[in-house]
């Protein structure tokens, strides 16, 4: 009784770890490549098309996440050549950092001289060869936006009919149990009655063990008499 709704949550919680299904997950991560071409002012254009949907521009931590980036946007999203990575330069600690403020663990540099100037720089992922180069900031437009968001997705973003559509499953998979529940115990009361009534049925002689006794003596008398 336990098993069946326990189950049906466990699946509906797994498909509601991206907000749709033009998201893509990748390990504990959801990914939506955006198309929209974007004019730019500043790199916090390209961002706020991300914080919109609850993500943030995408990061990039192992080999692994780089190849699936790449292959993604080649076989499904049919990326630019080039996409805007949710790096900037920090000229405070003189090092990139992400967005999404997770630890910079993986890199894949064309270019690694030292000593040049990196103020207003960004990070361009090159979906041709998969290595990042580096840009300048201040460009017009991009032709569309990489995000991540991290899982579980905020519940916040959800729309309402999916979070409607979801309480109603998990309602009516909580009634079915308790129903399921009431028919099993009505089902073995009714049989623990039937069990009782044929058992007191069964036949009763009409005297009691005394009873029986005086009668086997009396007629034990009779006998001798006779």
């Amino acid at each position: 009784m336990e098993f069946f709704p326990s189950c049906l949550i466990m699946f509906l919680f797994s498909h509601t770890d991206c907000p749709s299904s033009t998201w893509v997950r990748f390990q504990d991560s959801c990914y939506i490549f955006l198309k929209e071409a974007v004019n730019l002012e500043s790199i916090e254009d390209v961002r706020s098309q991300c914080t919109d949907h609850g993500a943030d521009m995408v990061s990039i931590h192992n080999e692994e996440e780089n190849t699936f980036i790449l292959d993604t946007l080649k076989k499904q999203w049919k990326g630019p050549d080039d996409i805007l990575l949710g790096m900037f330069f920090d000229t405070d600690d003189e090092s990139f950092k992400w967005f999404d403020k997770s630890n910079m663990t993986f890199d894949k540099w064309t270019d690694r001289e030292d000593g040049e100037d990196l103020v207003d720089t960004c990070a361009f992922l090159h979906t041709k060869t998969g290595e990042w180069k580096k840009g300048n900031c201040e460009i017009s437009s991009v032709e569309g936006t990489l995000c991540k968001a991290a899982i579980p997705y905020e519940k916040k973003y959800l729309s309402d009919n999916h979070i409607l559509i979801s309480a109603l499953v998990i309602a009516s998979t909580v009634l079915l149990t308790v129903l399921g529940a009431i028919v099993w115990f009505l089902y073995k009361r009714n049989l623990d009655s039937d069990f009782t009534t044929v058992f007191s049925a069964a036949p009763q002689s009409p005297y009691n063990d005394d009873c029986v006794l005086v009668v086997a003596e009396e007629n034990e008398y009779t006998v001798q008499f006779d």
